[in-house]
């Protein structure tokens, strides 16, 4: 179990990769906090599975968009384990809209919880990480390096979450803090069943362009998740890893 005894908060795990992530760490030893802002039975499922497969997890409401949000899910934590050993800045949003429509508010949601987030729960997480150090992964998007338009703020903060990584690499390699960035491609998710891209000609570009001919699942990010906050990456930090089936 290569997780064993660690603990790890993922942020927005209720659903998609992110409940991917949570239910592989858990699996692989993990003590997990399945955090999620408002899709409670989601959440609550995520835990049931996890805990009635012998595993160990919490869910914590903490709406991460703002501070308040982000000290209280690293104070329940503490609270729950004790200690922190694993970071995943798993949280997102995002609204498919050209410039001419984009507004304060489309902007601020995007930014707050997809940039501001991964900023300041990397803040709470050096701390309760303490002297023996922690792994921290960004989830990050190909459209980060590949953008296509509608995506303006959603690519600006990818392409933000790409350089927090490379930052704080440098930052926090002397406190023994490792910091990586995991790179999807087009993602099987609950997120991406709403919008209505199954069989839709966005999923049909992608999949033209995708070597591997098919879309990814939560598991197939997960695994590479598991890697990362392992000790088989321990020489491993400001990188940026695609996971997208050969789509770059």
């Amino acid at each position: 179990m290569k997780l064993k005894d660690k603990v790890a908060i993922i942020t927005g795990s209720s659903k998609g990769i992110g409940a991917g992530i949570a239910k592989e760490y858990a699996r692989e030893g993990a003590k997990v906090v399945v955090n999620y802002s408002s899709s409670k039975d989601y959440a609550d499922r995520v835990v049931d599975e996890i805990t009635q497969g012998g595993g160990t997890a919490i869910a914590v409401q903490a709406d991460i968009s703002k501070i308040e949000g982000i000290t209280k899910l690293f104070e329940e934590t503490r609270t729950a384990y004790g200690t922190l050993d694993i970071l995943v800045n798993n949280a997102s949003v995002w609204k498919y809209e050209m410039l001419e429509d984009v507004s304060e508010k489309t902007f601020q949601m995007q930014i707050t919880t997809g940039l501001m987030a991964h900023i300041f729960c990397a803040q709470k997480a050096v701390s309760l990480f303490g002297e023996k150090g922690g792994s921290i992964i960004n989830l990050s998007s190909t459209i980060s390096l590949n953008p296509i338009p509608g995506t303006l703020i959603y690519c600006a903060v990818k392409a933000g979450v790409d350089s927090i990584a490379k930052t704080l690499a440098k930052e926090l390699g002397p406190k023994n803090i490792r910091i990586n960035t995991i790179a999807p491609g087009m993602t099987e998710s609950e997120g991406s069943t709403a919008d209505g891209r199954p069989g839709s000609a966005m999923e049909k570009y992608y999949l033209d362009q995708t070597p591997l001919g098919r879309v990814g699942l939560p598991k197939d990010i997960a695994k590479v998740a598991v890697f990362l906050a392992s000790e088989d990456a321990g020489w491993v930090t400001g990188e940026r890893i695609t996971v997208a089936g050969g789509l770059l």
